[in-house]
């Protein structure tokens, strides 16, 4: 029989897509925030090596997943600063968090030694 079976291949592949199909949700990782609209061009970053600082309109603190209090914060961004020098920080703001909040919040990365700051906002006339 010279013929290749594609049976065996085509269930390993609907199989794969399975997976996907039922991981790809969990993949998506972070806190529920309301971002403000901004016209702004989009930064160039590695979405692996983004460090991602978030404040919920509740006025949490988060640090990638992990929840955090501002002095809590202070603590552990210098220690992450010193153990990833040049690392680029981004800020997501919920739109209803008083500036004073994101302005703290910024001028504690510039003290923890933050090289450079992005801020995440949705594009106008994007709706999450």
């Amino acid at each position: 029989m010279a013929e290749i079976n594609v049976t065996p291949f085509v269930d390993v592949m609907l199989v794969l897509l399975i997976i996907f199909m039922v991981t790809a949700p969990m993949m998506v990782t972070g806190v529920d925030v309301e971002l403000p609209h901004a016209d702004a061009p989009t930064m160039e970053a590695n979405e692996n090596d983004q460090l991602i600082l978030s404040i919920t309109a509740d006025g949490l603190y988060h640090l990638q997943d992990h929840t955090f209090t501002l002095e809590e914060l202070g603590e552990k961004l210098p220690a992450i600063m010193e153990a990833n020098p040049g690392q680029d920080v981004f800020l997501r703001a919920d739109g209803q968090v008083p500036y004073e909040k994101v302005a703290q919040l910024m001028a504690l990365c510039r003290m923890a030694g933050v090289p450079r700051m992005g801020m995440i906002t949705q594009p106008i006339g994007m709706n999450e």
